[in-house]
């Protein structure tokens, strides 16, 4: 049997919607820089060393960084510089794994035939090509597993490169605190301190039944295994995008449940657009709350038929937002979020015949061309026109 091998990349762009606003501007460069307007949306290193956070308000984040320099943000930049990464990416190794627009996972094992460089020799190379052929710093872990270089990265941020050999495991995990594990958020490590649980080295003395007592059944025997370096070995490289969304931060309330409304709908004529461009359908709409206590909910709702009618998504998403109207009341809503999951082809759609109400398809395709040729900000809702788009950023795919 083979030995084991840290074969697996975690590549991360730096503070990514920051580092290149001040990639394209040199008086940025040094400075603390914030991308957004009312909510910060990234926040360079500069900045967060000050205290600033993502999701923060702008009130609150000149509060803590008075000389912030806050930019509006450029998502044509920020997809061609993503674009140009990949590309590096890909050219490294066919094994490539996208988790979102500014990180991937890498398989290099397979290059060991043809090549016998070292992976972390190789993650070193990705490094430098990134930094010289499109002027990002990356910050790369290199591990068994992804989940260990998905954690190696974190430790190593920012612009850093960090190995985690096969029989240094242990070592390296057991002395993180538990929020540093990926896939454990603030409420799980709240609940963990609260049984005395501060490391994962903590966590990983704890029988497994136990685990799950605290937790509950798949998250107890996941974070078990995650402790135990009993996670998978391989990246995913030929899976179809199983979701598609956006989200959109609306900053400290109280938000009129008209405007909050409008907001939704606005996000739904996003996802749904990109939804038709790629030819496909969803049978699932799934709604995405952030409350002023920084809690979360999430509401779903499987339609009969898989559709691309905006139509039929934007009824489905208002709809959950009016069943959620009381825990938005009570809590207050800081972001609101869609995603349209169950996706299909849209050469095998089953729709309704429209009897009770017009065929609204060609308005679709019709505000889809417009949108294509001016740009996705010519064609807006009436309800957006007094308190604008916003800031909507897509949701990392499911």
């Amino acid at each position: 049997m083979p030995e084991p091998r840290a074969a697996i990349l975690h590549a991360d762009l730096d503070a990514f919607y920051a580092s290149v606003e001040q990639r394209d501007d040199p008086r940025l460069r040094g400075r603390p820089v914030a991308v957004g307007g009312g909510v910060v949306l990234a926040a360079s290193y500069e900045a967060k060393r000050r205290g600033v956070r993502t999701a923060m308000g702008g009130r609150a984040a000149r509060a803590a960084c008075p000389d912030l320099v806050v930019v509006p943000p450029r998502f044509e930049a920020y997809v061609e510089a993503s674009r140009a990464v990949f590309a590096v990416f890909h050219d490294l190794t066919p094994a490539v794994q996208g988790v979102s627009i500014d990180e991937a996972f890498l398989d290099v094992g397979g290059l060991q035939r043809l090549d016998a460089t070292p992976p972390v020799d190789l993650a070193a190379r990705l490094r430098a090509r990134v930094r010289a052929e499109v002027g990002l710093s990356i910050t790369v872990g290199v591990a068994r597993t992804p989940f260990l270089a998905k954690v190696a990265s974190r430790v190593a941020k920012p612009d850093g490169l960090l190995l985690v050999p096969p029989d240094g495991e242990d070592a390296f995990l057991h002395p993180l605190p538990v929020e540093l594990l990926w896939g454990v958020g603030e409420v799980t490590a709240g609940r963990l301190r609260g049984y005395g649980l501060h490391t994962a080295g903590d966590v990983a003395a704890l029988p497994e039944h136990v685990l799950v007592g605290v937790l509950g059944p798949a998250a107890g025997r996941h974070l078990h295994a995650v402790v135990h370096g009993r996670t998978p070995e391989h990246v995913v490289t030929d899976r179809r995008r199983s979701s598609v969304g956006a989200q959109r931060a609306l900053g400290p309330g109280p938000h009129a449940p008209a405007d909050v409304r409008s907001a939704l709908l606005g996000l739904v004529d996003r996802v749904a657009r990109r939804l038709r461009a790629g030819h496909r359908t969803a049978r699932t709409v799934v709604l995405r709350l952030r409350f002023a206590d920084y809690t979360r909910a999430t509401r779903s709702h499987t339609l009969a038929h898989a559709t691309d009618s905006g139509e039929r998504l934007a009824a489905a998403a208002t709809a959950l937002l009016e069943d959620a109207a009381p825990l938005v009341r009570e809590r207050g809503i800081t972001l609101v979020g869609v995603s349209l999951t169950n996706l299909g082809s849209d050469d095998a759609v089953q729709d309704v015949l429209p009897l009770e109400h017009a065929d609204r398809s060609p308005l679709d395709a019709a505000a889809d061309a417009v949108a294509q040729r001016f740009g996705s900000g010519t064609v807006v809702r009436a309800s957006l026109l007094r308190t604008g788009e916003g800031f909507a950023v897509p949701q990392l795919p499911g």
